[in-house]
């Protein structure tokens, strides 16, 4: 593209008598990072020029650039947002990465991950505003409560997650809580990869590409926004989760219900609720209200997509994991050296 700015903002040079510049237009990327490949400035005056007029001739070329490839500046990100979000971005990525390996080498654990975040979730009270997803089931004293019996091995791998991931974060610590809800993403990612390479007949090549282009794959979006939360300093209150495997369909509905949730988030949350999803499912079609949406998600996972299925369960646990939590959006980010531009040479 190449811009003479004499003709449309001649007030910002009033010194310069020619003043030409050629930008090649910058890619963006999907944070909208502009990456400058080339900029080349022909300039020309009379009686010389002064190092302010350069730098006001490039900032106008650098701004006419900006708007010609966006549509308003309402809709323009500050730098620092921009720089923020990427952080975050690689940061999560790689956390997603991380717990993709360990769990392919562990995928027994799946289930137990599942119930550990929403064990760790369930514990939030509407009236008081208190629990819910904040990594207290951490602690010794919550973890070895009956509701919690055979999670230790579950939380194990939280640790060893977090030991890893802490050690290559440049923006501190990982949170608890946002590690057993991103553990509890991946392993439901695995059952849903699981299931369509299972619908190709074994063939983990079709399966993958079935998965992205049919699948849920693009659903974690509001989920995958919610990354910061700060972990509880202490154990939660006790009684406030029923053991699962003993439980009532009803008292599983009425502790649903206490935290704002009903028979269809009861139905499609089957696989958080013990090791036998298929048991589990079963108790459940007994009751009147849970049981036409067991047997919808059932249809559903038989289908090429399984899109009700999966997408309700992914809309679900983004609520479970936003049940009185803040989210600090400047989380896992850090500062980047400045660029001192009065030792930048013309």
């Amino acid at each position: 593209m190449s811009v003479s700015f004499l003709s449309t903002v001649s007030s910002l040079v009033p010194t310069l008598s020619t003043c030409k510049t050629t930008v090649t237009r910058c890619p963006t990327t999907n944070l909208g990072v502009i990456r400058c490949q080339k900029i080349e400035t022909d300039v020309s005056s009379d009686d010389g020029l002064r190092r302010r007029d350069v730098l006001k001739c490039f900032g106008a070329t650098i701004g006419m650039e900006l708007i010609g490839s966006s549509g308003s500046f309402v809709e323009m990100a500050s730098a620092a947002d921009l720089i923020q979000r990427r952080q975050r971005s690689e940061f999560q990525s790689n956390v997603k990465g991380t717990f993709l390996t360990l769990i392919k080498g562990k995928p027994d654990l799946i289930p137990s991950l599942l119930t550990l975040a929403l064990n760790d979730a369930m514990t939030y009270d509407k009236a008081t505003k208190s629990g819910g997803p904040n990594g207290s089931i951490r602690f010794s004293s919550e973890i070895s409560r009956p509701e919690n019996k055979g999670l230790s091995a579950a939380l194990d791998l939280i640790e060893e997650a977090k030991k890893e991931i802490d050690s290559y974060s440049k923006g501190g610590p990982i949170s608890y809580a946002d590690l057993i809800l991103y553990a509890a993403q991946s392993a439901l990612k695995a059952t849903f990869l699981a299931s369509a390479i299972q619908k190709c007949g074994g063939n983990v090549e079709k399966g993958g590409l079935l998965y992205t282009a049919y699948g849920s794959a693009g659903q974690w979006g509001l989920f995958d926004r919610q990354f910061g939360r700060t972990d509880a300093l202490e154990p939660d209150p006790e009684g406030r989760i029923p053991q699962w495997e003993k439980a009532t369909v009803q008292e599983m509905k009425d502790k649903f219900s206490a935290i704002g949730f009903g028979p269809r988030q009861l139905a499609v949350m089957s696989a958080f609720l013990g090791p036998d999803q298929t048991a589990t499912e079963a108790l459940l079609a007994t009751d009147p209200d849970v049981s036409p949406w067991i047997q919808k998600y059932q249809r559903s996972r038989e289908t090429v997509s399984a899109t009700d299925y999966e997408v309700d369960l992914i809309t679900t646990l983004t609520k479970l994991s936003s049940l009185g939590q803040q989210i600090n959006y400047e989380a896992y980010t850090y500062p980047v050296r400045k660029i001192e531009f009065s030792k930048l040479k013309l």
